[in-house]
């Protein structure tokens, strides 16, 4: 299953060259993330949102690492959002990776693919929290396959 959703864009958004600076599209990938994992309303729930609804309170996220491709160049367009889609690839011991396309239209292919690992930290131990069985079966049902990167080169 996926999540998708749009990202307002900002004229802030735009370096000198005119095109949306690759800082600013990992932003926007970072909004919609933390619209997936603690404010989506999602579908077969039980009205509570977000992915990660059923986190103890001192449990956070760390980015761990992430990873981008870029595959068109972003103009902004006033009024017309970045679209989002993202699912979890990847459930560990106590981290999440997750997986995205950004559009910048509906009928576009992905200007920028990623994925990002995230930690799950507690703040009250200052340690990895080990993924509770209950919040391993949500994630698991917004599984999908991971996002296909182009080959690195050798040599």
């Amino acid at each position: 299953m996926v999540f998708d959703c749009e990202i307002q864009a900002r004229l802030r958004d735009v370096n000198l060259g005119g095109h949306v600076d690759n800082v600013e599209a990992m932003r926007v990938l970072d909004e919609a993330r933390l619209l997936y994992f603690r404010h989506a309303p999602l579908p077969g729930g039980d009205g509570r949102p977000g992915l990660l609804r059923d986190l103890p309170e001192p449990v956070t996220m760390l980015i761990g690492s992430q990873r981008a491709e870029y595959h068109a160049e972003m103009r902004f367009q006033p009024f017309q959002p970045f679209l989002v889609r993202m699912w979890v690839a990847h459930v560990g011991r106590s981290s999440i990776t997750v997986d995205y396309e950004l559009r910048v239209a509906p009928d576009h292919a992905p200007a920028v693919t990623a994925e990002s690992t995230l930690v799950l930290w507690d703040t009250r131990t200052d340690a990895a929290w080990p993924v509770s069985d209950e919040v391993r079966a949500t994630l698991e049902s917004y599984r999908n396959d991971p996002v296909e990167f182009r080959p690195r080169p050798v040599g």
